[in-house]
């Protein structure tokens, strides 16, 4: 429930005197919220009020805006499309409509939205349990952030809020929310956070949370090209180094005399470059262990296989970290610990895969099972489109092929689907500073039904992959506003055939 500020009528009216004697003054309404603690929109709401008494008072002509359908979508695209204030909308619907439409009942329509938003996730979850992704987008609070859960294989937003503290007690009060509501999940995949972490243990005691596989490849490459740049830096000062000598060599008295010299720079550039191609390897092959199908001779690896090759490749990070000069070592250990500690999160995916991969062998054989997972890692060249690759099989292998390649089409590596929503948030966050559990709702409404318009998945929405097709396209239709009427476009006559005769 909405609280009431404490002023009289009579403060109001005072206040709203002010207001209207300060039109146009930069800064007053800023200053005067700070003073009496009122948000800006109040104000503007209060001083939207005494205008219209004013004008209805001493008899002028008092605009009064119909609420139409048509003006109700009009402001709800451009608040969650255009990022638009309040002001801009009341702005951009005179200009392209020619429409005055007050503060206030922008407002009001903007409520209303929020809490039809709000309503619909209450009744709305998918019928299956689903792969979801959890994470936190920091705004303007310094002490409060905005989680979401999202479905990994859809997009589909199916809870977010905020801003609010970053714990554990967040994620699970979060999260039970998103159950009450109906949904169920056989899965979770973080960026890593402590508080997700300790959550988890509430949410889901009995599995481990996939670790993002992305975090930690950009945080090893960081770490290569910061090796890189101080590389660069060392091969500069060499340079620099070598034409003094020459320089000196030739009789000139050139300025500034290096630290060390030639011999020395060089044989500092030979201690790094080592370094540099080395960790250049491991991340390499740091990316390669971590692909949904990973192969050596001895075929399609497992994920004990891949724990063994990952244990060699900590050794031998730990090995280049030993031989690397003291200015390189924290890049280094620090990559080292944050692969380390991911290790198990990391191959959540990798173990999950083990069942079909062990049945389709069984079945099959291992060699069976080592060509489709060569045909998988070229099926860009054999053919894009599973189906087709499928058809290239003997009649027995396509069903056992088919169940592997829907596991790993199925696999879940990262978060994108979160990070793809929280890109969506950052414009509004810039506009409004602060997002509401209302804002939030609605903007999650109109994400979840939004049609892909190319790729795969082209013409479905987000709610259609969740296994809701019965969901409408239309976004504002779902939450209950009437589609607009359909322009009737009366195309001009045909010309005659005797006017289509050329001129002489």
């Amino acid at each position: 429930m909405a609280r009431r500020h404490s002023s009289t009528a009579t403060q109001r009216a005072q206040y709203v005197s002010q207001m209207l004697a300060h039109v146009g003054e930069y800064g007053f309404v800023t200053q005067l919220s700070q003073r009496l603690a009122v948000s800006r929109q109040t104000l503007y709401t209060w001083r939207a009020r005494g205008e219209a008494a004013l004008h209805q008072a001493f008899g002028s002509e008092l605009t009064i805006t119909i609420r139409t359908p048509d003006v109700e979508r009009a402001i709800l695209t451009l608040w969650v499309v255009g990022h638009a204030s309040e002001r801009d909308i009341q702005a951009r619907l005179m200009e392209l409509e020619g429409r005055t439409v007050s503060l206030g009942t922008i407002s009001a329509v903007l409520a209303d939205a929020q809490q039809r938003a709000l309503d619909w996730f209450s009744q709305h979850a998918p019928t299956d349990p689903r792969v979801i992704e959890l994470d936190e987008l920091y705004g303007h609070d310094r002490y409060g952030a905005y989680l979401s859960i999202v479905d990994a294989h859809s997009q589909a937003v199916w809870a977010t809020c905020g801003p609010l503290a970053v714990d554990d007690e967040s994620w699970i009060l979060l999260g039970w929310q998103a159950s009450d509501a109906g949904l169920r999940w056989r899965g979770m995949v973080s960026d890593g956070g402590t508080a997700i972490r300790d959550a988890a243990k509430t949410l889901a005691p009995h599995s481990q949370v996939q670790r993002d596989v992305w975090h930690v490849l950009h945080r090893c490459a960081v770490a290569q090209k910061r090796l890189e740049a101080h590389l660069a830096d060392l091969q500069a000062q060499a340079a620099r180094t070598q034409r003094y000598a020459e320089r000196v060599a030739a009789g000139e008295h050139p300025k500034g005399k290096p630290r060390y010299d030639v011999a020395t720079q060089t044989r500092r550039v030979r201690a790094v470059q080592p370094v540099v191609d080395g960790l250049r390897y491991l991340g390499h092959e740091l990316k390669r262990l971590l692909e949904v199908v990973v192969m050596d001779r001895r075929g399609v690896l497992s994920s004990a296989l891949r724990r063994e090759e990952l244990t060699a490749w900590l050794a031998l990070l730990a090995e280049l970290h030993t031989l690397a000069p003291q200015a390189l070592q924290a890049e280094l250990k620090a990559v080292h610990t944050q692969v380390r500690l991911a290790l198990e999160g990391l191959l959540v995916f990798a173990v999950a895969l083990d069942g079909v991969q062990q049945a389709v062998a069984a079945e099959l054989g291992a060699a069976a099972l080592a060509l489709l997972g060569w045909a998988w890692l070229r099926r860009a060249i054999l053919a894009p489109q599973p189906d087709k690759l499928l058809k290239a099989l003997a009649d027995r292998w396509q069903m056992p092929a088919e169940r592997l390649f829907r596991a790993w089409a199925a696999t879940v590596r990262s978060s994108s689907a979160v990070e793809n929503w929280h890109s969506l948030l950052r414009p509004h966050l810039a506009v409004h500073r602060r997002l509401s559990p209302g804002q939030l709702a609605l903007l999650a409404v109109w994400h979840n039904h939004r049609v892909f318009t190319r790729g795969v998945h082209k013409g479905i929405s987000p709610l259609h992959l969740s296994g809701l097709t019965d969901a409408p396209t239309d976004w504002l239709a779902a939450l209950g506003y009437p589609a607009s009427l359909p322009l009737k476009v009366t195309a001009p006559p045909l010309p005659s055939p005797s006017n289509l005769a050329p001129a002489a």
